[in-house]
């Protein structure tokens, strides 16, 4: 592998924006360091990033979709001057255990959450434990989301789930369209939990699991925690680092905008 890789998103923003990243590369020093650009959305982001994580290399994103809270913006003019004097952010993943009714176990990562989902018109029930003691012992609803720091301000947010800090050392559970019991606005826990997820009627009420874009149907348990084997270290821009977009997101939440 080259020590500088340009990823791109299969659009016209994306390719447009590589073009110019190449130009400011070629013909110099820059081109030796060891780099991965990403050129995309959150989403091709998240792929890129498990694709590429083994490799050991840092990230620097640069947005061509909507918001692109993983992403910096990209300025042509200061591009190099930009990503030489960026900060270094480092986030472990969230490691899913799946079973199906088939008793087949599926691995895989998330880096902003893992979605519970039910999967038919009945709605998903379901009990969740951290270790052997139970969050609540029967949830039922659309879901829950088990959510990172870096990920508490994407789906999480949506659902009303709180804003955690990236140094919390926290995860987020957050139900989805809680049906009982009504009010239950979720937990705030440990990133060392050990989060098990029952579900309560597999034949009945089937539901899916859901690692960022990565799908297990006809779930009948999952297990949650974070694995710090992994370690991303992704690149923002000076001044906006991941920690200042979640502080903006916390602020926005509090005055309800």
């Amino acid at each position: 592998m080259k020590n500088l890789l340009i990823v791109s998103d299969k659009n016209k923003k994306s390719e447009n924006i590589k073009l110019k990243v190449l130009k400011k590369v070629q013909n110099t020093q820059f081109k030796k360091r060891k780099l991965i650009i990403v050129i995309g959305g959150d989403g091709f982001m998240l792929q890129t990033l498990k694709k590429f994580y083994k490799y050991k290399k840092p990230f620097y994103g640069i947005n061509s979709g909507d918001y692109g809270f993983l992403m910096n913006k990209f300025y042509e003019k200061n591009f190099l001057k930009n990503i030489s004097k960026s900060d270094l952010i480092k986030i472990s993943p969230l490691q899913m255990i799946v079973k199906n009714k088939f008793n087949k176990i599926k691995k895989s990562i998330a880096i902003n959450e893992i979605s519970i989902l039910r999967q038919s018109r009945q709605a998903a029930s379901v009990s969740i434990k951290n270790g052997s003691n139970y969050v609540i012992k029967k949830l039922r609803g659309d879901g829950l989301l088990v959510c990172t720091p870096a990920g508490s301000t994407a789906y999480n947010l949506s659902v009303h789930g709180p804003i955690l800090n990236l140094n919390s050392n926290k995860l987020a559970i957050s139900p989805v369209s809680p049906f009982r019991p009504r009010r239950w606005k979720g937990k705030i826990v440990s990133n060392k939990s050990k989060i098990i997820i029952k579900n309560l009627n597999p034949k009945k009420r089937p539901i899916s699991a859901v690692a960022d874009n990565v799908e297990v149907r006809n779930v009948v348990e999952v297990k949650i925690s974070e694995n710090k084997k992994i370690m991303f270290n992704l690149m923002y821009n000076k001044n906006k680092s991941i920690e200042k977009k979640i502080k903006i997101e916390q602020l926005r939440k509090e005055i309800g905008k």
